[in-house]
């Protein structure tokens, strides 16, 4: 896993983010779990260590640095714990929930969860629209992440319950990003959107960020 390390560190290294010896570290001890249980499980159809620490992890902590000063995240369809898992080692001071509707991969969550010592984070096992009631959750967050979860449209909607007043939306999005921004989120929205590539596939990411117009 020494090549896996320096990917890492080499990879945050041109978005400019200095990632720590025991955070790599961490993000390692994930990787190993994830290809471990990805002979069972259906986690990811990512299965080469370099590719997984560059399209998994290099993208989860370039995620981490586009967020705010929210104090409690969602990590909506965080699957094998992207990129919910890398930013709660980047922020260790976040709440971090991940939510999932697959029982076996929040089990996957919540053994990461556990082996690495993370705490204020949570894995929950539910479809997100069965929690938008639920006052646990209702209105009670700074921000929803995710990663190509769903189009655009459907995941403002799924997010919104979630939400605080000042709260905001991150979706991590691929190339043909601007296709999924429409009028009708542009009416409800401020839009802010961020281009980045991975540094070594040289692939173009998004990160978009909408909040609630006042």
């Amino acid at each position: 896993m020494q090549e896996f390390k320096h990917c890492i560190k080499l990879g945050s290294k041109s978005f400019n983010i200095s990632v720590l010896d025991h955070q790599v570290d961490m993000m390692i001890l994930h990787a190993k779990e994830l290809m471990a249980w990805n002979k069972k499980i259906n986690l990811t159809a990512i299965k080469e260590p370099l590719l997984i620490a560059e399209k998994h992890f290099i993208d989860s902590i370039a995620a981490a640095s586009f967020l705010g000063n929210e104090t409690c995240l969602i990590d909506m369809g965080s699957g094998g714990g992207f990129p919910g898992i890398p930013i709660k080692i980047m922020k260790p001071s976040l709440k971090v929930v991940l939510i999932d509707s697959s029982r076996k991969k929040v089990n996957f969550l919540k053994h990461v969860i556990r082996i690495l010592h993370l705490e204020n984070i949570e894995a929950i096992h539910s479809r997100v629209e069965d929690l938008h009631t639920d006052k646990a959750y209702q209105n009670n967050y700074d921000a929803v992440i995710s990663r190509a979860f769903t189009e655009l449209s459907n995941f403002t909607a799924l997010t919104s319950p979630f939400l605080n007043e000042n709260g905001a939306i991150y979706a991590m999005k691929g190339k043909h990003a601007d296709q999924e921004i429409t009028p009708a989120i542009l009416r409800k929205f401020d839009l802010q959107t961020n281009h980045y590539q991975l540094p070594f596939e040289k692939s173009d990411r998004y990160m978009i960020k909408l909040s609630v117009k006042r």
